[in-house]
Formats: C-alpha cells, sequence, structure tokens
C-alpha cells in the first residue's frame, strides 16, 4: 500500500505577511525587544515625524534601534495607561496596514495623549523592512510639555 503525498503549497505571501505582522504585535505586547530585533531586519525604512518634544521619536534605522523604540515609550509613558486598539489589519503582499486608536499618559508630565494611527509594515524575507506610523503627534507633544 503506497501513500501519495500531496505536494505542501507554499503560504501566499500574503499569508506569511500577516503571520510576522502578528508576530510583531504578540511581541510588541509582551515588551520582547529581542524577538522584536529579531523581526526588524537589519536596515529598516523607518517613517514617524519628528517630534523633538518627544523624547522617544526620533529617527531610526537599524534593528536593534527600532525594536528599542518600545523600550523607550515605556520609560516615558505610563505602561498601565497604555492602551491600542486595532480596528483595521489589512493584507495585501508584502504590505500591512494596521488602523486604530491609541492613548497613554506622560510619566513626567501626568498628561494624557490619545488618536488615531495608522501603521504601515512591509515584510520581506520573513522580516518588517517597513515601519511607517502616522499618529496624532500634536497630542502627544502637548502631553509631552509641562
Amino acid at each position: 500500500m503506497s501513500v501519495k503525498s500531496r505536494p505542501v503549497k507554499p503560504a501566499s505571501v500574503a499569508e506569511s505577511t500577516r503571520a510576522v505582522v502578528q508576530e510583531f504585535l504578540t511581541a510588541r505586547l509582551a515588551g520582547d525587544t529581542e524577538r522584536l530585533v529579531e523581526l526588524f531586519a537589519d536596515e529598516v525604512d523607518w517613517v514617524l515625524a519628528e517630534n523633538p518634544g518627544v523624547p522617544w521619536i526620533r529617527p531610526r534605522s537599524t534593528a536593534a534601534e527600532c525594536a528599542a523604540q518600545f523600550t523607550e515609550l515605556t520609560e516615558h509613558t505610563v505602561p498601565e495607561e497604555a492602551r491600542a486598539r486595532v480596528d483595521a489589519f489589512l493584507v495585501d503582499g508584502t504590505d500591512a496596514v494596521l488602523m486604530g486608536h491609541l492613548s497613554g499618559t506622560v510619566r513626567a508630565t501626568g498628561k494624557a495623549f490619545e488618536g488615531p494611527f495608522a501603521l504601515r509594515l512591509t515584510v520581506e524575507d520573513g522580516r518588517i523592512t517597513r515601519h511607517h506610523l502616522y499618529e496624532n503627534s500634536l497630542s502627544i507633544a502637548q502631553a509631552c510639555t509641562p
């Protein structure tokens, strides 16, 4: 008796992208910067509107710098008051877009910030090569101002 094996269909590009983004979200939620470093590519196209009054918002390009953003964010905000809700998670090939709402409180001032966000990620060869975050930077800057 022989058993015929069917060829295993490789996951689609979109499925692979979705899986990596879900791993990214899990690592962010867990504060697992080591896993974040593994998920980011060696060089990342990082866009987050520069905001000189916000200590965790700065240019980044390496995997370690990108992963460190989470640590810096938690150092400057009150983690127990941080909220993020994803309302949409769209995937098209290597690109993923998450849209939702975030809020938090700046530790130094006690002021809150909130607003919508959109995050565009690109995944190539299982690693994040693009991280573009669009958020309510005015609300965040005002919360950082004493």
